[in-house]
């Protein structure tokens, strides 16, 4: 089975979609600096170029991408939610 999203380092909570991902799908997605697989069930459909979690994130804590913190957490994620405006809010200002 092809991978369908993208995790940019160990330290991620989140991949990102390298295809459309349907809710319900058992998803692959593959570590980029380690060359791992991980498999993921989606909870919502996620779009091409979304996030998906890989673990759960409770309200207030931070999303990691790209070993950065990219967002704080405004409603609890959890594995294999889609992650986006909706439960996160921007770090970047």
């Amino acid at each position: 089975m092809m991978h369908k999203f993208l995790i940019h380092g160990k330290e991620d909570n989140v991949g990102v979609a390298v295809q459309d991902i349907k809710a319900g799908e058992d998803v692959i997605g593959i570590f980029l600096d380690t060359d791992t697989e991980i498999t993921v069930k989606a909870n919502q459909d996620i779009q091409l170029g979304h996030k998906i979690a890989l673990s759960m994130i409770k309200t207030d804590e931070f999303v990691i991408e790209y070993a950065e913190i990219i967002g704080k957490v405004t409603k609890s994620i959890s594995r294999g939610d889609w992650v986006h405006i909706h439960n996160i809010k921007s770090a970047r200002w």
